[in-house]
């Protein structure tokens, strides 16, 4: 009964509770909602259009302490950042083998994962993929798309392989990447592989002394004589 008087009284037979004005203006949001979800595409190809993206040359790179060795083209997404992807984060790595090891795996298309920069324990930093591009390193699509990389030779569980000549390059190198795209200098911008959601790694693992890196890199990015 009280269905049939609530019918009555509404004008309204049972299961004609949204009217067309509700549907209108949903789809109205929804609508709206697409040409967001679009306008953010656009955003994020634009530089595709022969003549806008930005310059390049082979073997450029954007830290010039470092060498250049190219990484394999399976193991990263050409892309345009930061104008399609904001970068935020540094992503901090270890590479559980050798730097010669490293860099060959980073150079196999069959691997499918790559950072930007290598770091080794006398200091010297390596580069293979541009900042520009998404590097397949995080393990997670949205953290590859918004962060930089950065690899250290050694393994997780041997602290003497984090070496004070790869600390203060290390924390050189990130200080320079935050500076260029204005990353907070802090550990939720600066950040380990474990932190990643959804990953299964470990590193940078325990002995990576995550207070003297931050004071390092805090230190770096006052010093007057930054790197680019």
């Amino acid at each position: 009964m009280g269905n049939n008087g609530s019918a009555g009284g509404s004008g309204k037979r049972p299961g004609q509770g949204i009217s067309r004005r509700s549907l209108l203006i949903g789809g109205g949001v929804a609508a709206a909602g697409t040409a967001v979800l679009a306008a953010e595409e656009i955003r994020r190809v634009w530089w595709r259009v022969p003549g806008v993206e930005k310059p390049r040359k082979p073997g450029e790179l954007d830290y010039t302490p470092a060498r250049w060795i190219a990484a394999s083209e399976g193991n990263w997404r050409r892309a345009d950042r930061p104008d399609d992807y904001g970068v935020d984060r540094v992503i901090i790595h270890v590479t559980q083998g050798s730097y010669a090891s490293a860099v060959k795996v980073f150079q196999d298309p069959a691997h499918r994962a790559a950072t930007h920069y290598i770091v080794r324990q006398d200091g010297r930093v390596t580069q293979m993929i541009r900042e520009l591009d998404v590097a397949y390193h995080a393990g997670n699509r949205s953290f590859n798309e918004r962060s930089v990389g950065i690899e250290h030779v050694g393994f997780v569980d041997r602290p003497q392989d984090f070496t004070a000549e790869m600390y203060e390059s290390s924390a050189r190198l990130t200080a320079s990447i935050c500076r260029r795209y204005g990353i907070p200098m802090d550990r939720e911008h600066i950040i380990g592989h474990v932190e990643v959601p959804g990953t299964d790694h470990t590193d940078p693992g325990p002995h990576w002394d995550w207070p003297r890196y931050m004071k390092l890199v805090r230190a770096a990015s006052t010093s007057g004589a930054l790197a680019s």
